[in-house]
């Protein structure tokens, strides 16, 4: 009996001590298992993001103050070109006339030249983009794309206020156009020099790409003085601010800022090979929207003093290819009779390395 009684009590202690093991076990994996997860009121990191200013100070690099004052002075704009007479070709160029580059697009995607002289009923067409507005008594920069050939151009406000526009005029030579609409006390933006503009300086770009109202984007100045040949005129005006801030259809008129809420571009075009962004826009700098919108109030259209050159950029190839002794400026093709230049000593064949 003794002897049964004390193997009971060595189980009894064995079953108790692996049930205490098992649930300390237990216990532990549960408490590594477990999430945790804290709240906090702000991002520590918004206090230790910090640039330098050009008088060398330190400020905080912080996008919200920018974009709450930018958003309000963008605005979206629908343009609408009435429906063409019925023996146009809704798909050819100005006039009726027939455009290369569609007739491909047919032949490509049809398997048929685009529809020349047919006698048929043109819908409306209808583009969008965007606008900044200059002035608090409604005036408004866009692109000339944005507007070209409109019969009808409609303004909605950030606030959803809608408005019909008045074309004050228009630049294509850089793609530029003015509008107003009659309504004061507006917020607006003010141009800054933007040849005071510095290569990786943050930049915001305002917008509305895709028909997505007010879309902010951060990015940096990539380069200046951009040329990429896309604008079609006689004599276009390229000195592009370039920047890696997203932009996309819909963003074209819109406002590429720095931290100051100050313009420094009309954002105009974007280099991609499929239509949408892939890390590359281009602005028209304030300084030629400021020109270009002096003019246009003063005169209904924008001067310009011409030179009278034909020039093309100095590269590797063309020293090798006239024997030049520089590598950086422009080089005098042509120079015109009787202009300018000529009558002031400029030759063709002279490379010009600054203008003072």
């Amino acid at each position: 009996m003794t002897k049964n009684l004390l193997q009971t009590v060595v189980v009894a202690f064995l079953v108790s001590a692996l049930t205490l093991v098992g649930y300390n076990q237990l216990t532990s994996n549960k408490n590594e298992n477990t999430i945790k997860v804290e709240h906090v009121e702000s991002t520590p990191a918004q206090s230790v993001l910090f640039s330098k200013d050009e008088d060398g100070e330190f400020t905080p690099v912080d996008f919200t103050q920018t974009a709450e004052k930018v958003n309000d002075a963008v605005v979206h704009i629908k343009s609408t070109q009435t429906a063409l007479a019925g023996n146009q070709n809704p798909y050819s160029g100005r006039g009726g006339q027939a455009n290369p580059f569609e007739d491909d697009f047919f032949r490509q995607f049809f398997g048929t030249p685009s529809p020349q002289g047919r006698n048929r009923q043109a819908e409306p067409r209808v583009g969008t983009g965007s606008g900044v507005i200059i002035n608090a008594d409604g005036y408004i920069v866009t692109n000339n794309h944005v507007i070209d050939g409109a019969d009808d151009i409609e303004v909605t406000l950030h606030d959803n206020r809608n408005y019909k526009a008045e074309l004050v005029g228009t630049d294509p030579t850089t793609d530029l156009a003015l509008l107003k609409i009659e309504e004061v006390g507006l917020p607006k933006v003010n141009l800054t020099d933007s040849d005071k503009v510095r290569v990786g300086e943050w930049v915001l770009a305002v917008g509305n790409p895709f028909n997505l109202n007010s879309t902010v984007t951060a990015g940096i100045v990539s380069a200046k003085g951009r040329s990429i040949n896309i604008l079609q005129e006689q004599y276009a005006i390229e000195s592009f601010i370039q920047t890696d801030a997203a932009i996309n259809p819909g963003n074209s008129g819109g406002a590429l800022v720095n931290l100051n809420g100050d313009l420094i571009g009309i954002n105009t075009a974007i280099a991609s090979p499929t239509g949408s962004y892939s890390g590359y826009g281009f602005a028209v700098p304030a300084n030629i929207v400021s020109k270009v919108v002096e003019d246009l109030l003063k005169y209904g259209i924008t001067q310009r003093g011409y030179m009278g050159v034909r020039i093309r950029p100095v590269d590797g190839a063309l020293v090798r290819e006239k024997g030049l002794f520089v590598n950086q400026g422009v080089y005098v093709d042509e120079a015109t009779e009787n202009g300018a230049a000529i009558n002031s000593g400029i030759e063709s064949g002279d490379v010009i390395i600054k203008v003072d």
